[in-house]
């Protein structure tokens, strides 16, 4: 099956500009799921609280894996984060997030929720087929996609502007990845990465 190819086609320190600009683009797509899947770092107690807003059931769990130090076996994060106190969140920092959601509900609201680690939000469809170009649509790879905090298609290191992504075949397309970027006054910038 393999993993989509991803193009940048925008870099900017603006996060609302970063998901107005995915908008655009995701009004290009001829088909687009009905979930869309968000993910984020969460190191503060404020963006626990922020993020648990917008997406109460979550799921959250740590960050990194922990080991129960009685057990050694690996620990569940299990506190309910819209009712554990301060300093019990506090004590289980940093947390992740991740969870997918119906189109259009909660994607503005999770952006105003950011914090300072890397998120992310994935939408998939398809690309409309553009046969002059002998260029397909592929609903198993197309989409879109922000790295906030960040610059990989997949979750990677923290930067300090937000990236958004163009996701075509498992193969690559980059003339339409060139024509996508060109619509929202852009090019691609930078080499392509694996997505999802």
């Amino acid at each position: 099956m393999g993993n989509s190819v991803a193009y940048p086609v925008l870099r900017t320190t603006d996060a609302a500009e970063a998901y107005a600009q995915a908008v655009r683009l995701c009004g290009l797509l001829e088909e687009r799921d009905d979930e869309v899947l968000l993910h984020a770092e969460l190191f503060t107690v404020e963006e626990v609280r922020r993020m648990a807003a917008v997406l109460p059931e979550g799921p959250f769990d740590y960050l990194e894996s922990r080991r129960d130090p009685a057990t050694g076996d690996f620990a569940d994060f299990d506190l309910d984060v819209s009712t554990a106190g301060d300093a019990a969140l506090e004590a289980e920092l940093p947390l992740s997030v991740m969870a997918e959601a119906q189109l259009g509900t909660v994607e503005e609201r999770f952006v105003r929720a950011l914090g300072r680690g890397v998120a992310g939000i994935d939408w998939e469809g398809r690309w409309p087929d553009e046969p002059e170009f002998d260029s397909y649509g592929m609903a198993t790879y197309d989409g879109v996609s922000i790295a906030f905090n960040g610059d990989t298609a997949a979750w990677g290191e923290r930067a300090d502007h937000h990236t958004v992504f163009v996701h075509v075949d498992k193969y690559g397309d980059l003339s339409r990845a060139e024509r996508l970027a060109a619509s929202i006054g852009s090019t691609v910038l930078g080499a392509a990465q694996h997505g999802w």
